[in-house]
């Protein structure tokens, strides 16, 4: 049997594309139906490790985009490489790492935008095709808009793939924003008609008010379409799924009282943001994006994140003053804690002999609080990690012996300055080649992604859980229940 297909569209990024195919999945899974997320093409650098395609030395490891990943959990389906063929990992404002199958591809990464599309096209076909025989449901994540006309000819990812699955579509818009209307009918108006034929439902998204208000123009646009709206979503400002696409609520969190104000650098190519969302809702906790030296000023801990781009966001780093602002924290006890490309940042040089990071080869200086240095290598290392964290003094001590599982994805290889070790300078391993912290114990640098996500971490820092995912994914799934008309739901997956 092949699965029946549907899919979820939006008349622009940010529509609630992302949480929508997630409360999708786990209404489907919980109607005892095998789901299955897919999204062709993904433009994001929260990315997540996961089981790759089959090698000759066993199963390799592989990256997709962090939303297909929660999309997965939610469809209580093991996350694999097929269910994100194509990720876009973007490294400057005109240029992204190609991830196909969940490999880096320098050859595809150097291809233009538009003749890239049928070199990767088979391959992402391939992939839902074997998902559809192997599942009852894929629900299908499209991107951006499926009207913008001038991509419709080279599309992957939107209507294309509607097309090959047959797929039932919704689509989806932000009302909050103005002109809902006109998005959504401005959408199927641009579409030929064999594309307009597969809509089945409009969803009207982050509606705050009375929806009694809305008639009559649900019904003027079915007479207009023929498309009936389905659903109007409540607004939901703390829905508790992770930041998709690397776009961040700017707006400070905080669950209760303040006892801990936890500042996160937010640099243009910061990678993996979504890593920080339990921090959003651990009791006490105050969570702020930071951008100048004032957003650090009252923090009490500062944390430099991953990074898709290192080089080029120490620079921005320095540009802002920011810099001096983490130096001058950390020489005052106060607690950094570095991820991945933070953790490179903390170190003393940064060494990209092949060009890597950049078209040609360049060495930076890092932050210098601690005795490591960078090289970048143009291999890759994807792979999930589990490790006991040893951790001897300063305000990480919590962590002494905690066991946390988490993600690796970097280029960089790090190790201790051997000049500066030879010198005198200390720097405590944390995890075996993987973390180190200073002597005070304040500075940490870690290479494991999802420290925030391990229960355990999160209990021997702040004695406290935040609410699970699948609590999360059980709760999407009922705010879609509760505001979508009766039988719309079912009608999606009858044959």
């Amino acid at each position: 049997m092949t699965a029946l297909c549907v899919m979820v569209l939006g008349t622009s990024s940010g529509a609630g594309k992302s949480w929508l195919t997630t409360a999708l999945c786990r209404h489907f899974a919980r109607q005892g139906l095998k789901v299955a997320p897919f999204k062709a093409q993904n433009m994001s650098n929260n990315a997540r490790v996961v089981a790759g395609l089959p090698t000759a030395g066993g199963r390799a490891w592989g990256e997709i985009g962090s939303a297909q990943y929660f999309q997965a959990l939610a469809a209580r389906a093991t996350p694999d490489v097929r269910m994100n063929p194509l990720l876009l990992k973007p490294e400057a404002d005109t240029r992204s790492q190609v991830v196909l199958l969940g490999q880096a591809h320098p050859g595809l990464s150097a291809m233009p935008w538009r003749g890239r599309s049928e070199h990767v096209w088979p391959q992402i076909r391939q992939s839902l095709d074997e998902l559809r025989a192997e599942h009852d449901v894929v629900v299908i994540e499209g991107a951006g808009s499926p009207a913008e006309i001038n991509l419709h000819a080279s599309d992957i990812v939107n209507m294309r793939v509607a097309r090959h699955a047959q797929a039932r579509c919704w689509l989806v818009t932000d009302i909050d924003r103005g002109g809902a209307f006109a998005h959504l009918y401005g959408t199927w108006a641009l579409l030929p008609p064999e594309e307009r034929r597969l809509f089945r439902g409009f969803v009207l998204n982050k509606f705050r008010g009375d929806a009694s208000l809305l008639a009559p123009a649900p019904q003027m646009l079915q007479d207009l379409t023929g498309v009936p709206t389905v659903a109007t979503v409540p607004m939901q400002r703390d829905h508790g799924l992770p930041e998709e696409d690397g776009v961040f609520d700017d707006r400070t969190h905080t669950a209760g009282t303040v006892r801990l104000t936890v500042a996160v650098v937010a640099y243009p190519r910061i990678s993996n943001l979504d890593e920080f969302q339990a921090l959003k809702n651990v009791p006490g906790v105050r969570l702020r994006w930071a951008r100048s030296p004032a957003d650090v000023a009252d923090a009490d801990w500062i944390v430099l994140p991953g990074s898709k781009h290192t080089s080029s966001d120490l620079a921005w780093l320095r540009a802002q003053g920011l810099d001096q602002a983490v130096v001058a924290h950390a020489e005052r006890g106060g607690a950094v804690l570095g991820i991945c490309g933070g953790l490179q940042m903390l170190g003393e040089a940064l060494i990209d002999t092949e060009g890597v990071e950049a078209i040609a080869a360049s060495n930076a200086p890092g932050l210098g609080l601690l005795p490591l240095v960078t090289a970048f290598a143009r291999d890759k290392t994807v792979q999930p990690t589990r490790a006991r964290l040893s951790v001897q003094a300063g305000p990480w001590a919590a962590l002494n012996g905690v066991e946390a599982g988490g993600y690796e994805i970097h280029h960089g290889q790090t190790a201790l300055h051997p000049a500066m070790v030879a010198q005198g300078a200390r720097a405590h391993p944390v995890l075996p080649g993987l973390g180190w912290h200073n002597a005070a114990g304040n500075v940490l640098g870690v290479y494991l992604h999802g420290l925030f996500e391990d229960p355990a971490v999160v209990r021997a820092l702040f004695g406290a859980a935040a609410p699970t995912l699948y609590a999360v994914f059980d709760r999407l799934a009922d705010t879609l229940e509760a505001h979508t008309a009766p039988g719309a739901l079912a009608q999606l997956v009858q044959p």
